[in-house]
């Protein structure tokens, strides 16, 4: 079977701080597998080596880079996220947006009555939309 997943590389050991960020952020969300790295390995003992986690249910990876990377995550690639709720899109949008930065503020943007797009204080991108039915 082939699988895809979105993969996030983190830097600086941030992988469990962003984890438990999310975990706390966004519902039906938990680790399903994690590997650390140990002693004598390349990255520090304890950091994420390679982690599969649900975010709202679906799938993803992610890991602490061993190797400091002149690049990290770009808003070119983001997380698109779509609410049922407008309190629940709003308490979302306020938790990723601090520490972190507003792309474009919650707004009519005419493609969604309510829409916005921060990167977090990781430095990943997230499109916050609430649902069609939950505009009507």
């Amino acid at each position: 079977m082939t699988t895809v997943r979105p993969f996030l590389m983190f830097q600086d050991g941030n992988a469990q701080a962003a984890l438990d960020f999310y975990f706390a952020t966004f519902p039906d969300s938990r680790m399903v597998q994690i590997e650390r790295y140990t002693q004598d390995e390349p990255a520090p003992a304890g950091t994420i080596k390679v982690a599969t986690f649900t975010l709202c249910g679906r799938e993803f990876m992610c890991s602490d880079s061993p190797i400091k990377h002149n690049f990290s995550f770009t808003p070119a690639n983001s997380i698109f996220v779509e609410f049922d709720s407008a309190s629940e899109l709003e308490r979302v949008f306020i938790l990723l947006s601090a520490r972190g930065q507003v792309l474009m503020p919650l707004d009519n943007y005419g493609f969604s009555q309510r829409f916005g797009w921060v990167t977090d204080q990781f430095g990943v991108s997230w499109q916050l939309n609430l649902a069609a039915q939950a505009q009507g």
